[in-house]
């Protein structure tokens, strides 16, 4: 049976990456391994794991001024890693806009003076904070620039102005909308919801940044470590870079971020335009405030919630009952998600509404 997965993460990949992992996983390339178990320091892994490097760097328009690092431990590993790299002055501001950025804030309270700067849990997390004001003498801000669980997200208008450090988990957003890398000092994302299967987690960090760590910084959680070494310190998650890579491709062929991005624009708006007029389904998050990635939405009624979780998995959609923190349905649309599956979903949504008025 075909369904249509709308995990939060691990997510869906994209049918043809898929496919052409498949074709290859015994024997990849003519050199009788799998990529599963050949060397990290061959000469095959070689060329996939700076082939990855390099498609990156031309996807986001990375500069030579930064640094590309494939890390191991997930975005939670950059929680720790992130202070232990980037105190100086010891001073760090966050902004707490939902489950993610509030465990990043509480994790880098054991290196510094960490504050709260602002917060949207006066709303349930359903806005991102404006004209947010910083404490001087900071050598970061910290943000989560798309908020999986509640479904909003960072756009030009509520960036941190500021002239310090810009630091962001972009988990669930990196490689879903043109970005300004040069915006940021560092960006971390874990793969698993747009780029590859859980196991690698994507750090772009500026080259002056670097070499700064903390005295009681592990040597893996250094980036100078990972930096000197083009990820290869140690065995990387080479299967998980392999699949990045080939999601690379498939982003290029496709026409690169711009064009993805219109292709999600477009998704999130033909479903939040069926919720919007919509008698039965909602959503409360600040409509400038909306996630492309993450839609939360309920039907009013725990016993209807449930109702539809259950029958929707019988129509093929998967994955879509919400957090716990929010509850209802979230339908995560990242890059791999179709139109087709928008539409699908949609079609059951208007089904559903109908037989449940």
């Amino acid at each position: 049976m075909k369904v249509y997965n709308f995990s939060a993460g691990p997510s869906m990949l994209p049918e043809e990456v898929k496919l052409s992992a498949q074709k290859n996983f015994l024997d990849y390339e003519g050199s009788g391994m799998s990529v599963t178990e050949m060397s990290h320091r061959s000469k095959w892994y070689d060329a996939i794991h700076m082939e990855a490097l390099a498609s990156l760097r031309e996807l986001l328009n990375i500069s030579d001024d930064y640094e590309v690092l494939f890390v191991q431990g997930g975005a939670s590993q950059q929680f720790d890693a992130v202070p232990l790299n980037l105190l100086q002055n010891g001073k760090a501001d966050y902004i707490v806009t939902g489950n993610f950025s509030g465990k990043a804030e509480k994790f880098a309270r054991k290196y510094g003076d960490i504050a709260i700067a602002a917060s949207s849990k006066d709303k349930n997390f359903t806005y991102i904070p404006e004209g947010v004001k910083f404490r001087d003498g900071i050598d970061y801000v910290h943000i989560c620039k798309n908020n999986t669980i509640f479904g909003t997200r960072y756009t030009d208008r509520t960036f941190p102005k500021t002239d310090a450090v810009v630091v962001a988990d972009h988990s669930s957003s990196i490689l879903s909308e043109v970005i300004d890398v040069n915006q940021y000092g560092l960006i971390y994302a874990g793969a698993q919801k747009n780029i590859a299967p859980a196991g690698v987690t994507i750090v772009i960090v500026r080259k002056d940044l670097i070499g700064k760590e903390s005295p009681n910084c592990p040597t893996m959680l250094a980036y100078k470590t990972q930096a000197d070494a083009q990820s290869l310190f140690n065995t990387p998650p080479c299967f998980a870079i392999y699949m990045a890579m080939l999601v690379f491709r498939h982003l290029k062929k496709l026409g690169g971020i711009k064009a993805i991005q219109e292709i999600n624009e477009y998704k999130a708006g033909l479903l939040y335009d069926f919720i919007d007029n919509s008698s039965l389904y909602t959503n409360s998050v600040n409509h400038a405030d909306r996630s492309i990635m993450n839609v939360p939405f309920v039907t009013g009624s725990d016993e209807l919630n449930a109702k539809f979780i259950k029958e929707a998995e019988k129509a093929g959609l998967v994955s879509i009952k919400g957090h716990k923190l929010v509850g209802g349905m979230r339908a995560s649309i990242y890059n791999a998600m179709p139109v087709e599956g928008v539409k699908a979903l949609i079609e059951f949504m208007k089904k559903f509404e109908l037989e449940n008025k």
